[in-house]
């Protein structure tokens, strides 16, 4: 069985959109300049942000379950693209940042790798069109980004 999801972007003139999910909020989306005022989030940035997102999550999830002391998690994605349209992504690179008292690197190893084969569907859509590759950094403390 199928599971829809739904969104609406609305126009708010030039190349600026609202969007809206399931919940009562609104993402800003626009362009920079000249083609649109720089007030939004680019659709490109969000594709990435949803893949960083996504097997974040998935990460965390199997950490906890692997019972590693995880107190911090950060997913830092960087993106190469084409000039020419369309500007799609050509290479992707995922940075997991994680941070805690106890964490077993081989853990963190073995759970990126279940998020990409199993957990992640973003992942899952992207890596059959772009190259997308990861590393990892552990640091003892108790809490990363900001």
């Amino acid at each position: 069985m199928a599971t829809r999801l739904d969104v609406i972007a609305t126009w708010k003139g030039k190349l600026a959109f609202t969007g809206k999910g399931h919940l009562d909020l609104s993402l800003p989306i626009d362009y920079i300049p000249p083609l649109g005022d720089d007030r939004g989030f680019m659709p490109l940035e969000m594709l990435l942000m949803s893949l960083a997102a996504c097997s974040g999550a998935s990460v965390a999830l199997l950490l906890g379950r692997a019972q590693q002391k995880v107190s911090g998690l950060e997913v830092r994605a960087r993106a190469e693209r084409r000039d020419e349209h369309p500007t799609i992504f050509t290479s992707i690179h995922l940075e997991f940042r994680l941070t805690g008292t106890a964490i077993d690197p081989a853990a963190v190893e073995k759970t990126i790798a279940i998020s990409e084969e199993r957990f992640c569907p973003v992942w899952a859509m992207l890596k059959p069109s772009v190259p997308i590759t990861t590393s990892f950094v552990v640091e003892v403390g108790d809490g990363v980004g900001g």
